[in-house]
């Protein structure tokens, strides 16, 4: 079988963060955590490098997904969403992508089935690189900001709030695997409390 053959991946599962060690648990990372809760879950790993992201895929359903862990840094996770959603004729509507939110309390899902990038900057060149805002998405709470926002979002989970995250990613992880299988309105309907 031909590796990356287009018409192969039923969805893209998109998890945004920062690449490096510096980032690995900061808030802005939530996407990451998810993503490596969803490979633990799936006994897969995201490592191969592949259109500007870490890469994997997993069956899900009667389908292949397409696991994406972008490495563009987050202002331009785009770049990597819209080069892997041409070669494998992925729609936008199939690409789901999860991200850290601040105006959710901690540990807190929201799923959407599409919207404004509501300030995250991966979201908005998403929006800008792949086409629109008809994308869903998981996203995971971090918290309101209680300094400054991009000290904020940098900031790293510790203690108790590393556990609730850890905890939002398993939940997160879930969240998506119930998108691909049961659609969006009942994952938002399940998850969204």
């Amino acid at each position: 079988m031909l590796f990356s053959k287009p018409g192969k991946y039923s969805h893209i599962v998109v998890f945004l963060g920062n690449p490096g060690l510096k980032y690995a648990m900061t808030r802005h990372n939530a996407g990451f955590i998810t993503g490596d809760a969803f490979a633990k879950k799936h006994g897969v790993k995201i490592d191969r490098l592949k259109y500007h992201a870490l890469t994997g895929e997993t069956k899900i359903g009667g389908g292949t997904v397409f696991l994406m862990k972008p490495q563009t840094f987050m202002n331009e996770s785009g770049t990597a969403v819209s080069e892997a959603m041409k070669f494998f004729k992925v729609p936008l509507e199939n690409v789901i992508v999860v991200s850290d939110d601040v105006t959710l309390d901690l540990g807190r899902l929201r799923v959407r089935r599409s919207g404004s990038a509501g300030g995250h900057n991966g979201l908005k060149d998403i929006i800008a690189k792949c086409g629109g805002e008809g994308f869903p998405r998981v996203k995971v709470g971090v918290g309101k900001p209680e300094f400054d926002m991009i000290d904020w979002v940098l900031s790293t989970f510790h203690d108790k709030d590393a556990e609730t995250i850890l905890e939002a990613a398993d939940r997160a992880a879930e969240a998506v695997e119930s998108i691909i299988m049961n659609g969006v309105d009942k994952t938002m309907n399940d998850y969204n409390r």
